[in-house]
C-alpha cells in the first residue's frame, strides 16, 4: 500500500487546565486544601492572603448566596452567634471522670521512662539492673513482653550473654513494678499479676486467679456451663469473679502511650432556624485569598499578554475562582442532603432515609461522579455530631407497605434492640430479624448480622451474662 494523507473531522472532549484544577480541588480534603493553597502561594507572588481581621469572620451564608469577593476584607461576623467549636474529641479508653482527657503530652512519661524511674530507687547489683533495663527495652507499647527469654538470651552478645535463669529473675522483677500486670507475656499473666498484686486471699480473688490463669478462653467465650463444671463455682461466686477481672487492666502500659488528638474541621454547620434545617460554610474552613494588587497592575501594564507575570495572574485568578467554586458547591450539596434528611436531625439514626448518590446528582444538576467528590473527607457539624457527608447515603431495604428503610436506621434498630435486652437471655440474630418484621421490616438474618458485626456487637454467645 502506499502512503496517503487523509483528512477527518472529529470531535473529543478535551479537559482545560482551569477545569482540571476545579476538579482536582473539588475531591480535596480541607487539610489537602490548605496544602494545596500554601503551595501556589509560595509559588505565586500575585497571590497572596486576605489576612484581615484576625478575630473576625465572615457570617453564614445561605445556599445560592454569592461567596464575598476573595480580593475584598471579610465582614464583621455578628457579636453574639458564632460558630462554636465541632472539633471531634478524641475518645480514650481511661477517662477522666473530671472531663479531662490525656491526650500523650510531652509531660506524660512514656512507659520506659516510668519504669527505668523505679528502676533507680530498687537495691540490685550492676549485671541484674542492665537485664532489667535489657527487659524493659523489649517491652511493646501495651507493657507485654513479647519476646521469650530465650529469643532474648539468643540475642545477647558473647561478652553480655546471660542465662535463662538470670533473664527469669531480672522478669521478676521486673512484673513488680507499676503498673501492675507489666511485663507479662500473655493477657492471662497480665490479669493474674494484677490480681496477685492485690494481696487478697478471699475466695473470689482465688477463684478469679484460677480463671486467668486456666480457663480465660472459657470466659471470652461466656462459656458458663463449663466454668462451673471445671471450678465447681455456683452462679453467685463466678459472677463476683467476672466483675473482678473485667475491673483489671488488659494494656496496662496504654496508659503512658503517647496518643495525639484527631481533630476534623467540618466544612459545613447545621443549624435549626425557625424550624427548618439550614446548612452553611464554616468560615474556619475556607481560605481568604486575594490577587495583590501591586503585581496585578504590573502584569496589567506590561504590552506582552504571555510574559510571566501576566499567567501567574492568570493562575491566581483561576485559583481564587475555582476555590470559591469548590465551597459553593459544598454548600449546595450539603443543604440539598439536609432538606432530604431533616428526620435524620430531628429524631437521629432511625429516622435515616435511605438515599443514593443519583437522587442529590439529579436534584441539582449534577454529574454522580461530583457529588461522589464532593462527599468524600467533607465534614458537616450538626447538634447530633460531626459526619462525613457520605455517611447520610446508604442502602435501603424493603419494607411490607412497599416502603423502604435505610440501612443506617436498621443498624440504630439493632443497637437499641441489643441495649434492651436481657443479658441472661440475649437476643440472636434470627430473635431480631423477627422483632423488626414485626414493625414492617424485613430483614434476612445473615444480613442482621452483617450489620451486626459492623457494630461490632458480639454473638449472642458472648453476650450472655450470668
Amino acid at each position: 500500500m502506499k502512503p496517503a494523507l487523509q483528512l477527518r473531522l472529529s470531535q473529543h472532549l478535551t479537559l482545560t487546565p482551569q477545569l482540571q484544577q476545579s476538579i482536582r480541588l473539588l475531591q480535596l480534603s480541607t487539610v489537602e486544601l490548605n496544602q494545596e493553597i500554601e503551595q501556589a502561594l509560595m509559588e505565586n507572588p500575585i497571590l497572596e492572603r486576605d489576612e484581615g481581621d484576625a478575630e473576625a469572620a465572615p457570617p453564614a451564608r445561605a445556599p445560592g448566596e454569592p461567596l464575598p469577593r476573595a480580593d475584598e476584607p471579610a465582614p464583621r461576623e455578628r457579636s453574639e452567634e458564632t460558630a462554636p467549636d465541632f472539633a471531634l474529641q478524641w475518645q480514650g479508653a481511661d477517662d477522666d471522670p473530671d472531663g479531662d482527657r490525656n491526650f500523650g503530652t510531652q509531660d506524660t512519661p512514656t512507659l520506659r521512662d516510668h519504669l527505668n524511674g523505679q528502676l533507680s530507687f530498687i537495691k540490685l547489683d550492676e549485671r541484674d539492673r542492665a537485664l532489667v533495663e535489657l527487659l524493659i527495652d523489649t517491652l511493646d507499647e501495651d507493657g507485654y513482653l513479647t519476646q521469650s527469654l530465650e529469643e532474648i538470651a539468643a540475642l545477647l552478645s558473647p561478652e553480655a550473654a546471660a542465662g535463662i535463669d538470670e533473664l527469669a529473675i531480672a522478669l521478676r522483677h521486673l512484673q513488680h513494678f507499676e503498673p501492675a500486670g507489666v511485663g507479662a507475656r500473655s493477657p492471662g499473666e497480665c490479669l493474674a499479676l494484677q490480681i496477685r498484686a492485690r494481696s487478697e486471699s478471699d475466695p473470689v480473688s482465688r477463684l478469679a486467679l484460677s480463671v486467668v490463669e486456666r480457663h480465660l478462653d472459657l470466659l471470652a467465650a461466656r462459656d458458663y456451663a463449663r466454668l462451673k463444671a471445671l471450678t465447681g463455682a455456683g452462679d453467685e461466686e463466678l459472677r463476683a469473679a467476672q466483675h473482678l477481672i473485667q475491673g483489671l487492666n488488659p494494656r496496662p502500659g496504654a496508659v503512658h502511650a503517647r496518643i495525639e488528638a484527631r481533630y476534623v474541621v467540618p466544612d459545613v454547620i447545621v443549624r435549626k432556624t425557625r424550624n427548618t434545617w439550614r446548612a452553611s460554610l464554616n468560615p474556619d474552613a475556607m481560605p481568604r485569598l486575594r490577587i495583590n494588587r501591586l503585581y496585578a497592575e504590573l502584569a496589567s501594564g506590561r504590552a506582552n499578554g504571555g510574559s510571566a507575570l501576566a499567567s501567574k495572574l492568570q493562575e491566581a485568578r483561576w485559583l481564587i475562582k475555582n476555590v470559591r467554586q469548590r465551597f459553593d458547591t459544598i454548600l449546595r450539596v450539603s443543604q440539598a442532603i439536609v432538606e432530604r434528611q431533616r428526620h435524620f436531625f430531628d429524631h437521629g439514626e432511625v429516622a435515616m432515609r435511605p438515599m443514593v448518590l443519583r437522587e442529590i446528582a439529579d436534584i441539582l444538576g449534577l454529574h454522580e461522579s461530583t457529588i461522589s467528590r464532593v462527599t468524600t473527607q467533607k465534614y458537616m457539624a450538626s447538634p447530633r455530631g460531626t459526619f462525613e457527608l457520605k455517611y447520610f447515603f446508604g442502602s435501603h431495604v424493603a419494607t411490607e407497605t412497599g416502603g423502604a428503610a435505610s440501612a443506617t436506621a436498621i443498624r440504630a434498630l439493632i443497637r437499641q434492640l441489643v441495649a434492651a435486652e436481657d443479658a441472661r437471655a440475649p437476643l440472636s440474630d434470627a430473635s431480631i430479624s423477627q422483632l423488626l418484621g414485626k414493625q414492617g421490616i424485613v430483614v434476612a438474618r445473615r444480613t442482621i448480622a452483617k450489620y451486626r458485626e459492623s457494630l461490632l456487637i458480639p454473638p449472642v454467645k458472648q453476650r450472655r451474662t450470668l
